[in-house]
């Protein structure tokens, strides 16, 4: 059975596991308040078995809606009855007004060690990830792709690696091997020279890297806004960047961190860090033009990493990147800077949709294609 919970049992079933997605927890619902937010648990009998944040997205000027799950929902994707787990949840989001829904399963499928990458960067006939074979690979992963497909979801088409919603691919770099969490050294090591130089660099350039306050975030923002313009990107307002301090941060005051790095008491480098239990996430990164040489960026990545060790952090998760190794590609840039951490490239199994109302969700999927 699948049935809508409070926050509370939301938070407690959250607090059972080792980790989920900080975009399937309930305060995520307030900082994307343009959605309606809804949690839903599923049970069996009195025990719950899973859980999930669902975000309506309305159709104009029709009161029906996307249910969307954002890396969710959280329970058992080995369970060889999907549907048995799956069609609860499609009768419960028909009932509250959805013609389609999409979920973005928390399955990793393959990885990529950094060598492999960088070596596949390297060579010019391979064009992407999936053209160099995966370093690990689970065969139970695909199997779910199967059975999903079987059950009528369709994969939500990727371009790079990347959909409307989440990355297909994200950056990873594991804090914990066999015997346990690794240490400061050990991860170092794992970085490549230019890295550790880097690292090095900013220290011996005397940058200072704190935590910030939630009135931090507006030096936060100017910076933010600086690298869109650098970069190319259409920037979130700072009332975006207010409500995640504010939503994340009622919800556990060590959900969500603000780091700055100072160069002589010029702000040159600022991120946030987000973490639920096990895995922390670099969300949001920004930096100056004046006074990249003194490596502000790699002080910033190298505090939140030792911070997330220290808190008990099993994964540190530097988010999306694209899927090209073309050398001649612009975003390739990215994908170098984090292979650089000595991590690991992560396949997640993708976006996938479940049209309940195929009318409106040709419309919806058209009306998408032409913004």
């Amino acid at each position: 059975m699948v049935r809508t919970i409070s926050t509370a049992e939301h938070l407690a079933w959250i607090a059972s596991r080792s980790s989920v997605s900080f975009l399937q927890t309930p305060a995520w619902a307030s900082v994307k308040n343009e959605w309606r937010g809804e949690s839903v648990g599923w049970f069996d009998g009195d025990t719950q078995v899973g859980a999930a944040l669902v975000l309506y997205r309305p159709l104009p000027k029709l009161r029906r809606f996307l249910a969307y799950l954002p890396e969710g929902p959280d329970l058992d994707w080995s369970a060889a009855d999907l549907p048995a787990l799956l069609d609860p949840l499609t009768r419960h989001l028909a009932s509250q007004g959805a013609f389609a829904i999409r979920m973005g399963p928390p399955v990793v499928t393959r990885r990529w060690h950094a060598a492999t990458v960088k070596a596949g960067i390297a060579d010019a006939a391979l064009r992407t990830l999936s053209d160099v074979p995966a370093d690990e690979s689970d065969p139970a992963a695909a199997a779910v792709a199967d059975r999903l497909a079987a059950s009528g979801w369709r994969r939500v088409p990727t371009e790079g690696g990347f959909s409307a919603g989440q990355p297909q691919y994200n950056f990873w770099i594991r804090l914990t091997d066999d015997d346990g969490p690794l240490t400061e050294e050990q991860l170092l090591a794992g970085m490549n020279q230019q890295w550790r130089r880097n690292i090095k660099k900013a220290a011996k350039a005397g940058v200072v890297v704190t935590r910030g306050d939630r009135d931090a975030l507006a030096d936060f923002h100017r910076v933010y806004t600086e690298t869109a313009r650098r970069d190319g990107f259409t920037p979130r307002p700072q009332s975006y960047f207010d409500r995640m301090w504010d939503a994340l941060r009622a919800e556990d005051p060590d959900r969500m961190t603000l780091y700055l790095a100072h160069h002589e008491g010029d702000l040159v480098a600022a991120t946030t860090l987000v973490r639920v239990g096990t895995h922390a996430w670099y969300s949001y990164g920004a930096s100056t033009t004046e006074k990249r040489d003194v490596r502000g960026s790699n002080a910033v990545q190298w505090q939140m990493i030792r911070d997330a060790l220290a808190a008990g952090a099993t994964v540190y998760d530097l988010r999306g990147i694209t899927d090209t190794l073309d050398a001649e590609d612009s975003h390739v840039g990215l994908v170098q800077f984090k292979v650089g951490t000595g991590g690991e490239a992560v396949e997640y199994l993708g976006e996938w949709d479940l049209p309940i109302n195929r009318v409106l969700y040709r419309a919806f999927t058209t009306y998408l294609k032409r913004r």
